[in-house]
């Protein structure tokens, strides 16, 4: 019987020794390769994003999943699916292991963050498919959006492209996407989907194949013509992948991995987040002069972080009025645009009278610039500086084109005065009984004491004490003011933390 078990453990033991270290290598790739990756970074981004409503419930899976059920497939599936999108679809979508490590950072690492991408293709696919569909291209190609920014129009890349199909300067210049101090037209939705498809006709016209349209979309078609050459006159995707950036050699396999996902999140028991809108919640107006986000919010009672969200064309919150013929689009909630019509002379007015601004990607109001410059001392960090110079960390790094938010001493900042940047009340009303009044100099004595109701110095401004589960937006709500204004008041950036007990300003006493 000794012999016996003997015997029986030596193929287990040859199993052990011959595939477990290759097992464990492959293991080890798989979960290093997403590092620095681009699509990585901008799903992390959507995280930041403040443009979706708080669900009540976990909505009702389709296939009766229960909510905290994550389905695992086996490769046979994956493969069946696969063919049946190949099936219908001009591109080569095959299976393979890169296109299978992306589908799983969709449905098990980021599978948050693509509930919330899934909410957003509810506003953007129907427009992006009435402009592949115009111009005769492949509606597949709404999920290249999915690749390039994550479905966020204010996505920006480390290299400095921007928007939902991520236009460096340049080529967007070419492709009529004007960029200037007040208005950038690669985060435009719709411009920027219409010159991505001029774009992307012009390469198929180039290479006649899809594989190659995408590798040269993502890396230009010089690296394209470059890996055919080095690989000995290869044409197709797959051959030339090796001679490739290392960026495109992903970017494909994420292409596929996103169709997939995006035909098939509801098999992983992935439930759209609920977008605040959808495309058919929303309409366009265009406006006859020039006007502030901040009056529109007031004149017609919108959330002012939602109007921003709705419009990242516009980098200080400031549409232009119209010039040599041409007017500047807004874009409201449907049920706002009568609303807007009928009141377009008063709001129009109370821009004239009410010389507050509100800040969004750029640079203030140019009747409030005042340019100061600040010197980086030893041991300061960019927060401190925030605080220092009464601004955000995100205004800092986008008026110094700052890639992170390292700063050395002796480095020179540019800076905008704090006492010209100032932001409206898109809903202007006296706060609620439990925001308590304290003043701003007494930091101390707020801490300590949370009836302290003194308002002493020129800067009064009504507090109100974090509670646990507080969000800026149900706080805005309880306040009645906006996301944003909380935001720009407490100096926060795209990253905060409210902390239980800590207090925070809600407006101006």
């Amino acid at each position: 019987m000794a012999i016996n078990r003997k015997i029986s453990f030596i193929p287990a033991f040859l199993f052990v020794c011959l595939f477990l270290p290759s097992l464990l290598a492959k293991a080890q790739i798989d979960t290093s390769r997403f590092k620095n990756d681009p699509v990585v970074s901008m799903l992390d981004s959507l995280a930041r994003l403040n443009f979706f409503s708080k669900p009540t419930k976990c909505p009702k899976s389709k296939y009766n999943y229960t909510p905290d059920s994550i389905p695992r497939f086996d490769d046979l599936v994956y493969e069946a699916r696969m063919a049946k999108l190949d099936a219908a679809s001009p591109f080569d979508l095959v299976y393979n292991q890169p296109v299978r490590g992306f589908i799983d950072l969709y449905v098990f690492r980021k599978r948050e963050l693509v509930s919330r991408m899934v909410g957003l293709s509810q506003l953007y696919y129907p427009m992006m498919e009435e402009v592949l569909d115009k111009y005769g291209l492949p509606l597949e190609l709404r999920h290249l959006a999915v690749t390039e920014s994550a479905l966020n129009p204010n996505a920006k890349s480390h290299s400095g492209a921007m928007g939902l199909w991520q236009f460096m300067f340049q080529t967007g210049k070419l492709y009529g996407l004007k960029n200037t101090s007040y208005v950038d037209d690669r985060c435009d939705p719709y411009k920027a989907t219409v010159a991505a498809a001029e774009y992307l006709k012009f390469l198929y016209g180039l290479f006649g194949d899809w594989q190659l349209v995408l590798a040269a979309y993502n890396s230009g078609p010089g690296n394209v013509m470059k890996a055919m050459r080095r690989s000995g006159g290869k044409k197709t995707y797959w051959e030339i992948r090796p001679f490739l950036p290392r960026e495109t050699q992903s970017y494909v396999p994420a292409f596929i991995a996103a169709n997939y996902v995006m035909n098939y999140y509801a098999e992983h028991n992935i439930a759209p987040a609920e977008a605040r809108r959808s495309f058919f919640q929303t309409d366009t107006v265009y406006v006859k002069q020039e006007v502030t986000f901040a009056q529109v919010a007031s004149g017609l009672n919108i959330p002012m972080d939602e109007l921003i969200f709705l419009n990242p064309m516009y980098k200080r919150g400031v549409v232009p009025g119209a010039a040599d013929g041409v007017a500047y689009k807004l874009i409201l909630p449907a049920e706002k645009v009568g609303l807007f019509i009928s009141n377009e002379t008063v709001i129009y007015q109370k821009q004239k009278t009410d010389s507050s601004s509100v800040i969004v990607r750029g640079l203030p109001a140019q009747s409030q610039e005042i340019r100061k410059i600040y010197t980086v001392q030893k041991g300061e960090h960019l927060n401190l500086i925030a605080r220092s110079c009464k601004c955000t960390v995100d205004d800092l790094r986008t008026w110094n084109g700052l890639a992170s938010s390292a700063v050395r001493p002796g480095q020179k900042l540019i800076f905008y005065s704090a006492a010209a940047r100032t932001v409206a009340s898109a809903t202007p009303a006296p706060v609620k009984t439990n925001v308590a009044v304290q003043e701003t100099t007494a930091v101390a004595k707020q801490e300590s004491n949370p009836d302290f109701h003194t308002l002493v110095g020129p800067d009064k401004f009504l507090y109100y004490t974090i509670q646990k589960g507080d969000t800026l937006w149900t706080i805005s709500q309880r306040s009645k003011t906006t996301v944003d204004e909380i935001k720009k008041m407490n100096g926060f950036g795209k990253v905060y933390r409210l902390m239980p007990g800590s207090k925070i300003r809600v407006a101006r006493a």
